[in-house]
C-alpha cells in the first residue's frame, strides 16, 4: 500500500475524476460542487489500486481568528475509502500523510467530522473542539452552534491548542462553512 501525495494541479483531469467519482459515492451522493472545491487547493494524498483510487483525503490552508491572532490552519477535506476495503488501515495511512502536511506548514489541523468518522481521527488523536465554533461571514461574525461538537483539532508537532476558553472563527466559504 503506498501512498502518494501531491497537490491539486498535479493530479491531472483524468485522476481528479477518479477522485471526484469517489468521493460522490462513498457520500453516498451527498457531496456538492461547493463540497468539492473545498478539496482542492491543498494537498491531496490517495492510495490507488488496480481498480483505481482506493483511498483519499486532502488538507487545505484555512484562516482560523483565536484570541486576536490568525493562525494558519490545515484544514482536512474529501476523506474517503472505497467500500469494501475499509477497516484495513488506509484511511488512517492517508491521514497519517495528511498530518505530516499539517506539522509541517500550520499552526493546527482541523476538520468536521460525521458521527461515522469521528471514532477514525478520535483514535489518531484528533480532539473534539469544546469552545465556541464562529465564521466571518459577509455580514459579519457568525456563530455556528450546529458545528459545535462535530469539529475536531490536531496541534501541529510542538505547538499548542488554542485554548477553548475563546471562540474560535473560521474564514467563510460557500457551501458548508465547517
Amino acid at each position: 500500500m503506498t501512498v502518494r501525495t501531491a497537490p491539486t494541479h498535479e493530479l491531472g483531469a483524468d485522476r481528479l475524476r477518479s477522485v471526484r467519482a469517489l468521493l460522490d459515492t462513498a457520500f453516498g451522493g451527498d457531496f456538492s460542487e461547493d463540497d468539492w472545491d473545498h478539496a482542492l487547493g491543498g494537498v491531496h494524498a490517495w492510495i490507488e489500486d488496480g481498480d483505481g483510487i482506493a483511498a483519499h483525503g486532502a488538507v487545505v490552508m484555512r484562516r482560523a481568528l483565536h484570541r486576536g491572532r490568525s493562525h494558519r490552519v490545515g484544514y482536512v477535506e474529501g476523506v474517503a475509502v472505497r467500500a469494501g476495503l475499509r477497516r484495513r488501515g488506509l484511511g488512517g495511512a492517508v491521514m497519517a500523510e495528511l498530518e505530516r502536511v499539517i506539522d509541517g506548514a500550520y499552526a493546527f489541523g482541523a476538520l468536521g467530522a460525521s458521527d461515522e468518522g469521528a471514532a477514525l481521527y478520535r483514535a489518531r488523536g484528533w480532539q473534539v473542539w469544546e469552545g465556541r465554533l464562529e465564521a466571518v461571514g459577509p455580514e459579519g461574525i457568525v456563530h455556528l452552534a450546529e458545528e459545535e461538537g462535530h469539529v475536531l483539532l490536531r496541534p501541529a508537532a510542538g505547538q499548542a491548542l488554542p485554548d477553548p476558553a475563546a471562540a474560535l472563527a473560521f474564514d467563510w466559504r460557500d457551501g458548508d462553512v465547517m
